[in-house]
């Protein structure tokens, strides 16, 4: 799952509060917030990430009526100690599946792409071996992780690996053909697999069907028209753009090494944003900004995720490029987590567009399932706390934008 919840981490040292307005992010606040308030209770969740042994925790909350709340957590570099900065990027990684199904789907209600389009269709003769058949794959299926396409995407399980392959590069055709030497998990259509292999399909279908790069289209379609001027596609350059923190990973010594500085070998996750411009995504997505109707409701029928995700994001279910997780106070949300090279993502946006929340961690508890689980239910009780709690899911936004 691109590396994510795979790794172990170790915690910094700091904690750092704001709220700031839809503008610039205000200076740290001089006192703590109110338990109960947004920010408070955003705060105490931040915390307890940071707690479990988590290097570096930043989040932001937009409520209803516009305010940004933003916390910070441990530390951006454990040899400096520089705390982490709330506007921070990081590598995005699987959170960008929504925004190539989103291209999808806008090729889709512009009448250039049908979702029952077979990937035979659009990339003739490239799936295909060990039981492969792109003659019998739909579109929605890489996009809804039914295909049964598996994936072989290079990965590091030591530090020698790591330090030996950190800017290796594979081309999107190179990783398809070792995907197509492994047998599907099942017949398309017949069962739910993540497939990381599936997005790089659908990305190499955007760019058939315009005749562009998928992340041009992206940047054309989304990141323009939203000023998202804070986000960006790192393609096979190892950096990560000031400021930052600093990405940790554990290996067989369990010793945390900086994994920071690598190539990122599927480039499809390979979008580099902040809280503020992944916050602005999803918001324009379900306000319904981005996609028509008929496809946004394309996008929202989901199928249940298989029994081993199941265990980590309990009550999940996936649509075409985002997940629908139950809320406890009632109803549901949208979001789509990611995990590679240190960083991992959360975020949860309401049905409306009005509440959003994006978590990033710049670090990994461990390798082993109660590790994800107790790692992903720490991020859980941030993003539902964020949409149910002072001001939330269950209650009425006013119109105000005023600093919390």
């Amino acid at each position: 799952m691109s590396t994510f919840l795979t790794r172990i981490a170790f915690a910094g040292t700091a904690l750092v509060a704001l709220t700031a307005t839809a503008g610039a992010a205000s200076p740290p606040a001089a006192s703590s917030p109110p338990a109960s308030s947004p920010s408070g209770e955003l705060r105490r969740h931040a915390d307890a990430i940071h707690a479990l042994g988590i290097t570096g925790v930043q989040a932001r909350l937009i409520d209803g009526d516009g305010r940004h709340h933003v916390v910070t957590s441990g530390v951006a570099d454990l040899r400096t100690g520089r705390p982490v900065p709330p506007d921070g990027f990081f590598r995005i990684a699987s959170t960008g599946k929504a925004f190539s199904s989103t291209v999808t789907l806008q090729l889709v209600g512009e009448g250039r792409l049908r979702l029952e389009d077979t990937v035979e269709r659009w990339l003739p003769g490239v799936v295909r071996g060990h039981g492969n058949d792109g003659r019998r794959i739909t579109v929605r299926q890489l996009l809804q992780h039914t295909s049964g396409i598996r994936d072989d995407i290079p990965d590091y399980t030591t530090e020698a690996d790591f330090q030996r392959h950190r800017y290796d590069v594979y081309t999107p055709d190179q990783l398809v053909a070792r995907a197509m030497a492994q047998e599907p998990a099942f017949k398309p259509g017949k069962g739910w697999n993540y497939s990381n292999t599936g997005y790089i399909l659908v990305d190499m279908i955007i760019e058939r069907v315009t005749g562009r790069h998928w992340y041009d289209e992206v940047e054309r379609r989304i990141v323009r028209p939203l000023g998202l001027t804070q986000t960006s596609w790192a393609g096979y350059s190892p950096a990560m753009p000031e400021p930052h923190a600093r990405g940790y990973q554990p290996f067989e010594a369990g010793t945390l090494v900086d994994t920071t500085e690598q190539v990122i070998t599927d480039t499809g996750s390979a979008i580099i944003s902040t809280t503020r411009d992944v916050n602005t995504f999803f918001r324009a997505l379900f306000g319904g900004r981005l996609l028509r109707p008929a496809q946004l409701a394309a996008m929202t029928r989901t199928v249940p995720v298989d029994a081993e995700l199941a265990k980590i994001i309990p009550g999940a279910r996936y649509g075409l490029g985002i997940y629908r997780r139950p809320l406890p106070c009632g109803g549901a949300y949208w979001s789509h987590p990611g995990g590679w090279g240190g960083y991992i993502t959360d975020n949860g946006v309401t049905a409306d567009g009005r509440r959003s929340v994006v978590l990033s961690v710049s670090s990994i508890l461990g390798n082993t399932p109660d590790h994800y689980v107790r790692q992903q239910g720490a991020a859980d009780a941030l993003i539902e706390g964020a949409l149910c709690g002072p001001g939330g899911a269950d209650a009425s936004p006013g119109p105000r934008l005023t600093v919390g």
